[in-house]
């Protein structure tokens, strides 16, 4: 077993997991630290747990209880892995649902949760905008919705609620060249990560993620139409991590390359032209 930590935080924690265990291999007892969600990306594994035995399949989750302890089997495939998502306590009390709904041990594949698995898959090889924590917590708050069959709580933001988003925005504006994740953005609020990310979202209309990288994107948009600062430099100033990230980025953005697009901030209309006639 191979494990990789993906993102980290207080609140939240997301691996990889690639198991090579072989058909047949003796299986050994194992106990979950705390509250986990652990999306089957690839391969098949079997699970005893409370006394129940789960066959897991590509889609499915297996569901952590902090202090249970649990078996893996691997009668008949190798090479399974998984996408794990570690929450504390905190995060499981806001959810607000019974905590036994956390010794469910798994979930089958289903579709709602499916898509946002694959949803985070993408996240990690960086093809979309939102950040791990956040995907993270809607994993978390759709498997209590499909395990209790209640809908979370609805969030309406109080006025102070909505000047805390407000002012958060304006802070993240300010500071988006830096690294900066939910936990960061909620600290400055004064609230914890999860309240932040539903409260952020219902006045905003955006993610706290999905604002940084749209500050970026326009903070980059500016410099590429005012400065002939190389595109490079203006990606790695505004808070890309790489070329190529922001290249795409901002592609899938604008629907032109940042050269095109400094081209065309400068006169060339033929540029936004061609991308009109194409769409």
């Amino acid at each position: 077993m191979t494990a990789t930590v993906l993102f980290e935080s207080r609140s939240i924690t997301v691996s990889e997991f690639r198991c090579t265990a072989m058909p047949g291999e003796r299986p050994y007892p194992e106990q979950y630290a705390g509250y986990s969600l652990s999306y089957v990306r690839k391969g098949s594994f079997g699970c005893h747990h409370r006394g129940r035995f789960f066959e897991l399949v590509t889609g499915a989750l297996l569901v952590g209880y902090p202090g249970d302890e649990f078996m893996c089997t691997h009668d008949h495939v190798c090479g399974d892995e998984c996408l794990s998502f570690f929450f504390d306590d905190a995060i499981v009390d806001e959810i607000g649902c019974d905590r036994r709904a956390w010794q469910a041990g798994a979930m089958p594949p289903l579709p709602q949760l499916m898509v946002l698995g694959e949803f985070a898959q993408a996240v990690t090889r960086r093809e979309e905008t939102v950040g791990l924590d956040e995907v993270g917590y809607e994993i978390a708050n759709c498997f209590v919705t499909a395990a209790t069959g209640e809908a979370t709580r609805a969030v309406k933001p109080s006025l102070r609620d909505r000047r805390r988003a407000v002012e958060s925005a304006l802070w993240i504006d300010a500071n988006s060249e830096h690294d900066i994740d939910l936990a960061d953005a909620a600290r400055e609020a004064g609230v914890s990560p999860f309240h932040f990310l539903r409260l952020f979202a219902a006045t905003i209309g955006v993610t706290p993620h999905q604002y940084l990288i749209r500050s970026r994107l326009r903070r980059a948009a500016r410099r590429l139409s005012e400065e002939d600062t190389p595109v490079t430099a203006i990606a790695y100033d505004t808070g890309f991590a790489d070329l190529s990230n922001f290249t795409r980025t901002f592609t899938r953005a604008a629907g032109i390359s940042p050269l095109k697009f400094r081209k065309a901030s400068r006169g060339d209309r033929k540029i936004f032209q061609e991308r009109i006639d194409r769409s």
